[in-house]
């Protein structure tokens, strides 16, 4: 059982993060949410339920947002994640996972669980990053993230533009009448501009293909999997990730941003 709605934003940052309380009356509580903008959000939890806070942390701040894992594809994804983060035993995918052990602090055992979390489908194919906003409490996971998982320090760039790791910077091209007749590099079928073509992001490469064309070719090492985490661009030969793939190609789409409400079924159970 998890969260069953969401918004749905290209571009939009959708980050879960764990909180620490550093009130001496409470000391090692931890907190697990989701957010759109980090730093609203913690003085959301500091200000209490008046400000947007969550129950189980009003009235014991100080909060400090210690960690946070973003880059989700959509706030749906980062609201299951976070259930499973908040409720390890009751996923079937973290199963495997053993309870808080006695005298195992709350901090050690949600990195402990969060471990798990980003080696497990189908967290381990998202192109997530982990960031650590509080170095100081950095510790390092009992299992190491995959290798696309990226590990950053400090805050996240403001959301909406939030750059992508690994790839060159590239804009996408200003599209001109005769694209919209262009073809796909791998299928040589019609793009149509409602299809949202991916393009590469290496300087030069002329690469503009069909969603479901590119992740035939970058999961043919891998039959059995239904994402790609990467592949090796068919025009220019360069490895690139496939969520900076997916990325770039939603620079040219993103919506007019609209607030999304923080305050969600989780919170609503608290009362």
């Amino acid at each position: 059982m998890g969260p069953a709605g969401g918004a749905v934003r290209p571009g939009r940052f959708f980050g879960v993060y764990l909180l620490y309380c550093l009130n001496p009356r409470h000391p090692g509580r931890v907190y697990v949410g989701f957010t759109v903008n980090p730093s609203r959000r913690v003085q959301q939890h500091n200000g209490g339920r008046k400000k947007g806070g969550a129950w189980r942390t009003s009235g014991r701040g100080p909060w400090e947002m210690v960690l946070i894992v973003h880059g989700f594809p959509s706030a749906v994804a980062a609201l299951r994640f976070e259930w499973a983060w908040q409720h390890p035993h009751a996923s079937r995918r973290l199963a495997h996972v053993g309870r808080r052990l006695r005298g195992e602090a709350a901090f050690a055992f949600h990195l402990r669980v969060l471990a798990h979390m980003l080696r497990a489908p189908p967290w381990a194919r998202l192109p997530l990053t982990l960031r650590w906003l509080r170095p100081d409490f950095r510790q390092d996971l009992c299992l190491p993230p995959p290798p696309h998982v990226p590990l950053a320090f400090g805050p996240p760039p403001p959301w909406g533009s939030v750059p992508r790791r690994r790839a060159s910077p590239c804009a996408q091209p200003e599209l001109d009448p005769a694209a919209a007749k262009a073809r796909c590099t791998l299928c040589a079928r019609a793009l149509q501009d409602e299809e949202g073509p991916l393009c590469c992001p290496h300087p030069g490469c002329p690469l503009r293909a069909h969603v479901i064309c590119l992740a035939e070719e970058f999961l043919r090492e891998e039959p059995g999997q239904l994402l790609p985490l990467e592949g090796q661009c068919p025009s220019c030969e360069n490895s690139v990730l496939w969520g900076d793939l997916i990325w770039l190609c939603r620079m040219g789409t993103e919506e007019e941003e609209s607030e999304l409400e923080e305050e969600h079924w989780t919170d609503m159970l608290e009362t």
